[in-house]
């Protein structure tokens, strides 16, 4: 099977090639992203993967990527402009996140008509009034308070509308933000629910941007969205209804005070010490008008599972940095 992944120089990007890589039923992984992606450090089969750097805003570019198609099983679609960056340049954010998308779908539903194609949508496509008495579910209605999450859902609906014709077999994922994410902090105002464990086990400090320790927010580790990007891209088509493609990914709700009980339980009080809570009074209203709780039960249907520990996930994440010394 030959895969496709953009956006492949990201973190995400890189550990889902890695299980691709590792996995004997994929014979070719193309990488391609703004930068040559590297082809990931230890993985079973190198030879598999071919490495491109390409601009998904121009569709020369596109076409280099995509090929004639003939081959090509499935599309991980991982590129974007996070959230506050698409926020700050309105422009950018559209060229990236919906155009070069919508680039990607329209050659490859052109060149192998019913091509898979995952796309990294976001929880961000929920805005107030979200549920605060019962979980979020794939019934409420996404009314998006920031440009990111209005990309997303603009994105989402071209994949309902493609699947539904039969030009592509699109799942359009909600991710939960990701934690612990390793490297330099990214655009998204999320980023310190990484930093907070990442930025103190590394000895430098982090900034919290509240001082509500029981707010909490919904997350997965990278390996539990890894593995539930394998189980996706097995999934019949029929799983879910053609004019429908959109899941909640599996996530768990983890409150800042959890957060700092698994850094003291990993790195100690030290750590901890590094830890600076300050509100932020410009981005309040953003933190808090974020769902906090979501219905896992479809996605737990389709054969994905859920993380329980969040002091696992920081393990899992010392783990990850010490393989890569």
């Amino acid at each position: 099977m030959r895969v496709l992944i953009t956006g492949a120089a990201g973190f995400i990007g890189q550990i889902t090639a890695k299980a691709l890589l590792d996995d004997d039923r994929y014979t070719e992984v193309v990488l391609t992203d703004i930068v040559k992606p590297p082809v990931p450090a230890g993985v079973s089969h190198p030879e598999r993967a071919r490495c491109i750097q390409a601009d998904l805003g121009k569709p020369d570019e596109v076409a280099a990527v995509v090929g004639d198609g003939q081959d090509l099983d499935s599309v991980l679609l991982l590129h974007g402009i996070m959230s506050s960056g698409a926020e700050a340049n309105f422009e950018l954010g559209y060229r990236v996140n919906v155009d070069a998308t919508l680039a990607v779908m329209n050659l490859v539903a052109k060149t192998k008509p019913g091509v898979r194609v995952l796309y990294a949508s976001s929880e961000a496509v929920y805005g107030r009034p979200v549920p605060k008495t019962r979980p979020v579910t794939e019934d409420d209605i996404p009314c998006p308070e920031m440009s990111y999450g209005c990309q997303k859902i603009i994105c989402e609906t071209y994949l309902n509308d493609y699947t539904r014709r039969g030009l592509l077999n699109g799942f359009a994922l909600r991710f939960p933000t990701i934690s612990v994410r390793p490297g330099a902090p990214s655009a998204a105002i999320s980023s310190f629910l990484s930093g907070i464990i990442r930025e103190p086990l590394a000895g430098k400090p982090c900034l919290v941007p509240l001082s509500d320790r029981d707010w909490r927010h919904w997350m997965s580790s990278p390996k539990t969205l890894v593995a539930n990007l394998l189980v996706v891209l097995q999934l019949p088509r029929e799983s879910l209804p053609l004019h429908r493609r959109a899941v909640n990914m599996p996530g768990f709700a983890v409150t800042i005070q959890q957060m700092l009980d698994a850094l003291e339980a990993v790195g100690g009080k030290e750590a901890v010490a590094l830890v600076e809570e300050r509100e932020v009074p410009e981005i309040q209203s953003t933190l808090y008008s974020w769902a906090d709780d979501f219905d896992n039960s479809l996605a737990l249907s389709l054969g994905m599972k859920q993380d329980t520990s969040f002091v696992d996930s920081v393990r899992d994440y010392m783990a990850t940095i010490e393989a890569g010394k």
